[in-house]
């Protein structure tokens, strides 16, 4: 997704029973077109919050840049 995208995108991160903003990280987690084919959270209630904790575990691994903000964050792949 980050590929496709080329550029920065915004990460969104919100909790489940808020919908998330188009284009977002976190809305592309939502999606049914996500490999997972949709919610990426094992129950519900504990889902939610993808664009909050997958980017930094991406950053430490060498996937992504991320920026550090105290709000509107984005990412782009490596």
């Amino acid at each position: 997704m980050l590929k496709q995208a080329g550029d920065w995108v915004e990460l969104g991160g919100t909790d489940e029973q808020k919908p998330a903003k188009d284009g977002t990280v976190e809305a592309w987690g939502r999606s049914e077109s996500n490999p997972v084919g949709g919610w990426y959270g094992p129950k519900k209630g504990l889902r939610g919050r993808f664009g909050v904790y997958i980017p930094p575990l991406m950053e430490e691994l060498g996937l992504c840049e991320l920026e550090h903000n105290p709000r509107n964050n984005r990412m782009r792949a490596k």
